[in-house]
């Protein structure tokens, strides 16, 4: 798979992945109120928003033909 995340939205998706990672994992530990399940799934998406920012590659643009690295 060629490389199809670049500029804003890597910048993005790495930024919100982080943040998103943190309240999950917050919510997970009791810091937030939200239940468990809202923890973890938080964590998986933000988990998927870093490796996709990091690898710049995304199988839903490459599926959508979008490609933001010009």
């Amino acid at each position: 798979m060629d490389k199809n995340v670049g500029g804003i939205d890597r910048t993005g998706r790495i930024v919100i992945g982080i943040v998103v990672a943190i309240a999950g994992i917050a919510a997970l530990t009791g810091y937030l109120a939200a239940s468990a399940v809202i923890g973890g799934v938080a964590v998986v998406i933000g988990a998927i928003l870093l490796v996709t920012g990091t690898t710049q590659k995304c199988p839903i643009n490459s599926a959508a033909g979008i490609d933001t690295t010009e």
